[in-house]
């Protein structure tokens, strides 16, 4: 039996949606950019870079921006990061595995697991976790932090789109 996947009604990128991200004040744009990916450096690079003729340009933008995080600012952005909830129904035992891994992976990386869970079905993302942070346990500090990065990138990516559509809250999907 097919397993059924997640389907999320996409609000086209409108045309106005754009002008007014783009004419909105920097304070504003910085602010709705850092719910993205808290990054001073990004969101200030990415407000300072418009206008953007569309949305494809404005988040190779972003993922170039990402690309070019320092130590410092990945540091910051990765303090903001929290796991998103579970589904109410969950069994106890899975809030139990959950917890330790993400405790474990917080010892040993000393910031949170993050991870883009984006069209991925609702009831394969617990076991998407938590077979990505058993597999992510066993890098390197430095090889993580690579791997933290592009995960990153790839949720503010996803953030920032839903910003532009006015999905309302782009700090969705972790």
């Amino acid at each position: 039996m097919p397993v059924p996947v997640q389907t999320t009604r996409v609000t086209p990128v409108t045309a106005s949606a754009l002008a007014r991200f783009n004419a909105a004040s920097a304070d504003e744009v910085t602010r709705t950019l850092l719910t993205c990916l808290n990054s001073h450096h990004w969101a200030h690079r990415l407000a300072s870079h418009r206008p953007y003729p569309d949305l494809p340009s404005l988040l190779a933008a972003a993922d170039e921006a990402a690309y070019d995080l320092s130590p410092d600012d990945l540091t910051e952005a990765l303090a903001t990061e929290v796991l998103p909830p579970l589904p109410e129904d969950t069994y106890a035992a899975a809030h139990t595995a959950l917890s330790a891994a993400t405790a474990a992976y917080e010892r040993r990386f000393g910031h949170a697991f993050v991870i883009c869970l984006d069209g991925m079905a609702a009831d394969e993302a617990l076991d998407h976790v938590l077979a990505g942070i058993r597999s992510r346990l066993t890098n390197d500090p430095d090889e993580e932090r690579l791997v933290a990065a592009e995960e990153l990138r790839r949720l503010a990516r996803a953030r920032l789109t839903g910003a532009i559509r006015g999905a309302g809250n782009c700090a969705s999907n972790h």
